[in-house]
This record gives C-alpha cells, structure tokens and sequence, in this order.
C-alpha cells in the first residue's frame, strides 16, 4: 500500500510535531489552531494510520488502571509541590521552559478548551503509540518491524525508547519517562 510499512506509524507523528512547530510561531489564532490541528491529525490518521490501528481492549480493567495511573502521575506533583516544575532540573536551556501557548481569553473560551482536550485525551496518545511502541520499539528490535509482534522486549529498545518519550516532553520529562515506562 505503501513504499515503505513505517508510514502508518511514523507519518501521524510527523505531521504532530510539525504542527507544534507551527504553533510556536503563533501565525494561527487559538480557535483555528486548535480546530485546525484536530482536523489535520484527524485526517492524517484516517488516511495513513488506520491499517495500523486496532481498538479492541485485550484487558480493560488493565486499560482503565494504567489510564488513571498516568492521570494522577501527571497531575498529581504539581498539585503536591506547586512549583517545582521551576527548577533547574525542569526547565533549562534543554529542556527549555514551561510555557501556556493559551491567552487568556482562549483559556476562558469552552470551544477551544473542549478541542484542546479532545485532542490530548485522543488524538495525541494514537499518534504517540504509534510512533513510539508500534514502530520505535519494534524497529530497534529489528529493522523489518513488522516481523516482531506488538509488546515484543529489549531491555535496550525498552529504555532507548522510555528515555527519547520522556525527553520528547521537555520540562515534564519526568512523568513522561514514568509513562513510557508505564505504557
């Protein structure tokens, strides 16, 4: 179908992270950026990812544990220690810094929240484990991804991974490494 089988998974991320790049020009308004990403990635996965796809949950109780967990991981420091994210250790000139691409009167505006969080609860996590455990993983395993089966572990393709997820968020690097791990 196509020239090469890492397209499905690989495709959807790049065009993800194109499109954070064009967010931080702040060329598009909040509304139309939130709807035009949602629409683009929405797109992008219809076209190139659904052959990859496959929405059946093997072990739901699993699903909805892992889910929650990362919830609380993610939100629960900033709640404990507010602050802390402020450190050395977060924000950097590697790092780089934490940074609300929202104005004010998008952050109070229902349709762009409602957009944002359609897309964060269910376009980014496709897109993610597309690239990260449905192609990365699998490709450090053995080149020809295909031939290794989906939950297939390395300990190197299993911390290689971990380690470009969690730098991947930048100043969250420490929930995102938890996650990977997790996921």
């Amino acid at each position: 179908m196509y020239k090469s089988p890492a397209i499905p998974y690989v495709a959807p991320f790049a065009i993800f992270m194109a499109l954070l790049a064009l967010q931080s020009t702040g060329l598009l308004p909040g509304l139309a950026d939130q709807l035009i990403r949602l629409v683009i990635l929405s797109a992008v996965i219809w076209f190139f990812a659904r052959p990859a796809l496959d929405f059946r949950i093997k072990n739901f109780a699993g699903t909805l544990g892992i889910s929650f967990a990362i919830f609380v991981i993610w939100i629960l420091p900033d709640i404990l220690f507010p602050g802390y994210r402020h450190s050395i250790l977060f924000e950097n000139a590697i790092l780089g810094s934490i940074k609300n691409p929202l104005t004010d009167a998008e952050r109070s505006n229902t349709l762009v929240l409602g957009l944002r969080a359609l897309r964060a609860i269910i376009i980014v996590p496709m897109v993610e484990e597309l690239f990260w455990r449905g192609w990365l993983m699998r490709w450090l395993i053995k080149p020809d991804f295909q031939s290794v089966p989906l939950g297939a572990f390395t300990q190197s393709a299993f911390w290689i991974t971990a380690v470009l997820f969690a730098a991947e968020h930048g100043p969250y690097w420490d929930v995102g490494l938890v996650a990977g791990i997790l996921f």
